[in-house]
């Protein structure tokens, strides 16, 4: 059975993206996401993708997670996409949340964790602080590790 991790980067006040969108770069990281296997959960998309080695999830993007997380594997790692971790964390499907935070108020902006969300009781399980004072810490969630005394 796979896990489901969820990477996001995130301010101090929980914006995951500013307002106007997204800026795209040049990421060095482009060659090993090129060569991976990546499944696409969107509501406007169609097939044939144009990233190498994706595929397009059908129907309920939270249904197809919980197939793809029942079969063995690698770990499915959630890159941004707050919409489809919030329906992740609705139903239960997240098992890991990786995230940067950076130390800037951005104090607007589309956010992981909105208003009105699912509900997440989170546990620390490591944390990192880089020279320039960004946060890399690793939560799951507390209800997983219930009965667990370590």
């Amino acid at each position: 059975m796979s896990k489901v991790v969820v990477h996001n980067n995130l301010t101090l006040d929980g914006v995951m993206q500013a307002p106007g969108g997204p800026e795209p770069e040049e990421n060095p990281f482009a060659a090993v996401l090129n060569n991976r296997q990546k499944y696409v959960a969107s509501t406007t998309l169609e097939e044939p993708l144009s990233w190498r080695n994706s595929t397009l999830l059908r129907g309920d993007a939270a249904e197809a997670v919980a197939t793809l997380k029942g079969q063995p594997g690698k770990d499915l790692v959630v890159l941004g996409s707050g919409e489809l971790v919030q329906s992740l964390m609705r139903h239960n499907l997240v098992d890991e949340f990786v995230l940067l935070i950076h130390p800037l108020v951005l104090g607007s902006g589309r956010r992981l964790f909105t208003d009105g969300g699912a509900f997440a009781a989170l546990r620390l399980v490591d944390s990192k602080t880089t020279t320039t004072g960004v946060v890399i810490a690793t939560y799951e969630p507390a209800e997983s590790r219930v009965g667990n005394t370590t």
